[in-house]
This record gives C-alpha cells, sequence and structure tokens, in this order.
C-alpha cells in the first residue's frame, strides 16, 4: 500500500510579493528550496495563517538570498504581501517505508525569511 506523507516543509514565512499578472506558481528563495528539500517544478500546498486559505501551486526557483516568497497568478488573491504562510510538499512512499520516514521541516526567520 502506498500512502501520502509529509516531505518537506517551510514552516511561517512572509510573504514577500503578489504578482497577479504572471502565469502561476510560487516563486521561492533559493536557498530556502534546498534547506528545505524542495525543486522547481514541485507540487505544494500553501498555508495562510493570516487568513485561512489552502491552495495548491507549483515552485519557481526565485534568487538566492533574496527571501523572496513570491506567489503568482490566481493565487495572488489568495494572499497579502506580509501574511505568513506555511508551505508544503508530501510524497507517496510505501507504508512500511512511511514509518521510519523524517520529513524536512525547516523554520527560516519570518522577518527575513533566511534560514536561522
Amino acid at each position: 500500500m502506498m500512502i501520502e506523507v509529509l516531505k518537506s516543509k517551510l514552516h511561517c514565512v512572509t510573504v514577500t510579493e503578489a504578482n497577479l499578472n504572471y502565469m502561476g506558481s510560487i516563486t521561492i528563495d533559493e536557498d530556502l528550496m534546498e534547506a528545505a528539500n524542495l525543486i522547481a517544478g514541485e507540487k505544494v500546498h500553501i498555508v495562510d495563517n493570516n487568513n485561512g486559505e489552502r491552495f495548491e501551486t507549483y515552485i519557481i526557483k526565485g534568487e538566492r538570498g533574496s527571501g523572496c516568497i513570491c506567489l503568482n497568478g490566481a493565487a495572488a488573491r489568495k494572499v497579502q504581501v506580509g501574511d505568513v504562510v506555511i508551505i508544503m510538499s508530501y510524497a507517496l512512499m510505501d507504508f512500511e517505508e512511511a514509518k521510519s520516514f523524517k520529513p524536512t521541516v525547516v523554520f527560516p526567520d519570518t522577518l527575513t525569511n533566511t534560514i536561522v
């Protein structure tokens, strides 16, 4: 049996931009992506702590060291710049493997979106 489990999590990062006129996705600072074991094109779930919105999109690699968390396209309507969000990705794995799997969870500085 295969189950879906949490693979990666960026816990409480701050939205730095919301770009309605982009084709969609979330742009994430490359440093944050590496720290959380995320890759460009990966599907993520986003939870907005300020307004309760929950939605999914895919990742675009942002400039390293920029602290960028930018919601693009329709997702830009779900957030406000300054909102604190949680970004999560999941993986399918065998039930037995999932029992011992440890997700990568990163707690960046919420003010600067940098690794502490």
